[in-house]
């Protein structure tokens, strides 16, 4: 079985495939004091959860964009797991041109999962990644990585609110009864809530302007469901995009 695992700013997922299906995900928060002895604890106990056996595992695959994490998890899988793990960077086929001006400045997991998108969905593709960053990945219809866009995500901007100002609330990021809120709370989250939604179609149709064509737009991300039924133009709403990637380009550099 292959272990997957997708390091976040925020949230890590792991998953476990068998052949091309996916077993079981876990998703942790991402812990940059951790250790390699906790991270190997907690997923022996989560796969003790189930009825699969942390040594069946035979591979590890791994995209990360915490550094200072990606000695821990090595660490974790030679010692739990006997397993030296593939972190997708440069060097490892992932069978996708990058037309960026330093393809070794885009993050591991933005060329995963328009691996993922591409495959999946054919070219052009737009990936659409709610998660610390609010990300646009664009794969032209050769399936060459052509760039993107990155915007603060909402979470990040919801706490910014709260910090910086002093009579502005910690709120949660929900759609509102009514754009026009009448409190406090119902004001911020409309301005979080539509707004990103206002941005996020903005900016799709700019994209596409750009391509000259309707390209499918694929969405993932912890928050992508929150705001999936706001976005009439979302082809699918995907949870699994950036690990079933990771199973592809692992793939890619088995054979």
């Amino acid at each position: 079985m292959l272990l997957a695992a997708d390091i976040g700013n925020t949230h890590s997922v792991f998953g476990l495939f068998d052949g091309d299906a996916l077993r079981a995900s876990w998703r942790l928060a991402t812990r940059r004091e951790g250790t390699s002895d906790e991270l190997g604890v907690l997923l022996r106990a989560m796969f003790a959860e189930t009825d699969l056996d942390y040594r069946d595992v035979g591979g590890m695959i791994a995209c990360s964009v915490v550094p200072d994490l990606n000695g821990v998890l090595a660490a974790t899988c030679r010692r739990y797991f006997d397993q030296e793990p593939l972190f997708v960077g440069p060097g490892v086929k992932t069978g996708m041109s990058i037309l960026y001006e330093n393809p070794h400045a885009v993050g591991a997991d933005r060329i995963v999962n328009a691996v993922a998108a591409s495959t999946r969905h054919g070219c052009p593709v737009i990936v659409l990644d709610f998660g610390t960053a609010t990300t646009f990945d664009v794969v032209g219809e050769s399936g060459e990585y052509l760039g993107g866009v990155i915007a603060p995500g909402v979470e990040l901007s919801a706490e910014a609110l709260f910090e910086k100002a002093a009579r502005l609330p910690r709120v949660d990021v929900k759609q509102p009864a009514r754009v026009i809120g009448r409190n406090t709370e119902e004001v911020m989250q409309s301005g979080l809530f539509h707004g990103y939604v206002a941005l996020v179609e903005g900016l799709v149709a700019r994209i596409r302007g750009e391509l000259a064509v309707q390209a499918p737009v694929v969405a993932t991300g912890g928050l992508a469901p929150v705001f999936a039924s706001s976005l009439d133009f979302l082809e699918e709403v995907d949870l699994g995009l950036t690990l079933d990637g990771l199973r592809m380009i692992w793939q890619k550099n088995r054979r």
